[in-house]
């Protein structure tokens, strides 16, 4: 990643000084990045919504406990995978984390490998759900690059209307139409009607247009 802030991590919070280390220990032997906080408030001042990698959270701690930490973050705009970890585990615990959108939960004390797997599947998803805004956000420029009248157009062949169709709700020539069809699938980049429907339909912008 081109920016500190913006490169992958292990965000982890826990109020047991010696679990943080160890956590801190296991990482490190495995050139793993990370930040470690001893309290939820000092994560939620730390982290911004550029932020990349994964969210290990302590569940019971003084002060704002992990499910209220998350409830926070994602408030915040901060939506990374989220494990728990607990030293007081239990069912209920265990289904409120995963209700609140955790990925998983781990209770105390915990198996190393077992943990390491769960990280590196939650900055999996991570870098999987960045490469989907990433192509997204790609989409809504193709988009801005429109001008009215071309967006007109496309959204005419959106709805699979002929250009001779097309040109007399707009109140233009089919030839005109047809200059900006072409415009419309450059500037997105499809390779015809099938392939711009795909495109677009993928954006924010037009995903329920058709519904």
């Amino acid at each position: 990643m081109s920016s500190e802030s913006a490169r992958a991590r292990i965000w982890v919070v826990d109020d047991d000084h010696a679990v943080r280390e160890a956590i801190g220990f296991m990482l490190d032997s495995h050139q793993i990045d990370y930040r470690l906080f001893d309290s939820a408030e000092a994560m939620l001042a730390a982290l911004k919504p550029a932020d990349r990698g994964c969210l290990l959270l302590d569940v019971k701690m003084p002060g704002m406990d992990g499910l209220a930490l998350q409830t926070r973050l994602h408030e915040a705009g901060i939506t990374m995978p989220v494990v728990f970890i607990s030293g007081h585990g239990d069912i209920r615990t265990a289904v409120r984390a995963v209700q609140a959108g955790a990925l998983d939960f781990l209770e105390k004390p915990f198996d190393a490998e077992l943990l390491l797997e769960k990280l590196d599947n939650a900055l999996e998803i991570d870098r999987a759900g960045q490469a989907e805004l990433a192509a997204l956000a790609d989409v809504e420029q193709r988009l801005a690059r429109l001008t009215p009248r071309e967006r007109e157009v496309m959204e005419g062949m959106l709805e699979g209307k002929l250009n001779k169709l097309i040109a007399a709700d707009l109140d233009i020539s089919v030839r005109t139409v047809e200059i900006h069809r072409a415009n419309v699938l450059d500037k997105l980049e499809a390779r015809n009607g099938s392939d711009l429907v795909r495109v677009v339909l993928s954006s924010q912008s037009y995903r329920d247009w058709l519904l």
